[in-house]
């Protein structure tokens, strides 16, 4: 009998995404883990894709992505952060945010390389540079407002580090980077040739009146960045897989060398689409509020709950602590909320490589408000 082949990612089995999306689909629970939403999105993008299937937008798009769909981000990349990029050399678009991600990795690390992660962290990034045969050097959070330990960060930096993953606003605590966290992080890499890795599919959902803090307002940032993108994520069109890397036209280069040998090409009708909607920017300026909206309901709905909730600043998400009740292991708890009580949540041990337990559990209220008053109702039954 042949021999299985050596794991490249020998540590990775089943998520824990999986594993609570496939309970909580068994139990019939509410499924307030995985991230998406539960509504429509917008009919005015649903027409527009329609419309571009109907006009023969059918056959393959080009490499880097549809041309009047990169002039369309970059004019709202100037628009929001004030900064000139080149819809030709600079842009690239991609099926989905984790491919960008992925994409951009495979794009420049070698073995031996140290890529600095901050955990908790959305769970593809260390396999994505694990599998690249580099080394991902984590970084914890500060708890609880999960900022960034600079002493931490100072000390992780070594000749050998190539790279440093950020994301903002945070999966899965919620949290925004700050304008002194960017001038601080360009600060320690002037004269490096350290890369970052920018995941911003949560670019739109800021809230409480505070301003993205998008890589690419910041000069010094900007040229050594990878910036990545989702518009499944803030257009509720996660099944859609649709997402864009902007990064400076050196960097292009080596994202687009792997992804034509890979994706190559993205959906035609979807991009068409896209750049119509855009046009307008009442299509992406209303989002904020909308989901702050949301958030500020499912505050409201938990109140009489046994769960004490964390500051959310943006995302789909917001973290939870439940010692008021329970003292069990949060891998634990999240399999019992959905067996006993019918609602699914993820643990936020899932993040961390080393399932460090700080009894956290992540919700994602970016639902209907009928599902957000029933799983709250089910969760006050505790």
């Amino acid at each position: 009998m042949m021999q299985a082949p050596s794991s490249k990612l020998p540590q990775v089995g089943t998520t824990i995404f999986t594993i609570m999306s496939g309970l909580a689909s068994e139990r019939g629970a509410i499924n307030l883990g995985q991230g998406f939403p539960d509504f429509p999105m917008d009919t005015r993008l649903q027409d527009a894709v329609s419309r571009a299937m109907r006009d023969g937008h059918n056959q393959y798009a080009p490499m880097p992505g549809w041309l009047p769909l990169r002039e369309a981000i970059a004019e709202k990349i100037h628009f929001m952060y004030g900064t000139t990029v080149d819809p030709g050399t600079e842009v690239t678009i991609t099926p989905g945010g984790t491919y960008a991600i992925y994409t951009a990795f495979t794009s420049f690390l070698l073995p031996g390389d140290e890529v600095i992660v901050f955990e908790p962290c959305y769970d593809s990034y260390i396999p994505n540079i694990e599998v690249n045969g580099a080394t991902a050097v984590r970084i914890p959070l500060l708890v609880p407002g999960f900022g960034i330990d600079w002493p931490a960060f100072d000390r992780a930096l070594t000749p050998r580090t190539r790279a440093i993953i950020i994301n903002s606003p945070h999966n899965p605590t919620g949290s925004v980077l700050t304008d002194a966290d960017m001038v601080g992080l360009s600060n320690r890499l002037a004269g490096t040739n350290i890369l970052i890795v920018s995941d911003e599919v949560y670019e739109h959902l800021v809230f409480d009146g505070l301003q993205h803090a998008s890589v690419l307002r910041y000069p010094e940032l900007r040229a050594r960045s990878f910036a990545c993108f989702s518009f499944g994520k803030v257009y509720n069109c996660t099944g859609w897989k649709m997402g864009y890397c902007v990064a400076p036209d050196m960097l292009t280069r080596e994202f687009r060398k792997v992804h034509q040998f890979n994706g190559f090409s993205v959906n035609s009708p979807m991009q068409v689409g896209l750049a119509d909607f855009l046009s307008d920017r009442t299509a992406y300026l209303y989002l904020g509020p909308d989901m702050q909206a949301r958030r500020d309901l499912f505050i409201s709905l938990m109140r009489d709950t046994p769960f004490t909730l964390q500051a959310s600043r943006g995302s789909y998400f917001i973290l939870a602590t439940y010692e008021r009740f329970s003292a069990e292991p949060d891998r634990e708890l999240a399999i019992r909320l959905t067996h006993d009580i019918g609602v699914a949540t993820i643990p936020v041990s899932a993040f961390y490589a080393d399932g460090t337990d700080n009894h956290m559990l992540r919700f994602c209220f970016c639902k209907q408000e009928a599902t957000l008053q029933e799983a709250c109702r089910r969760l006050r039954l505790l």
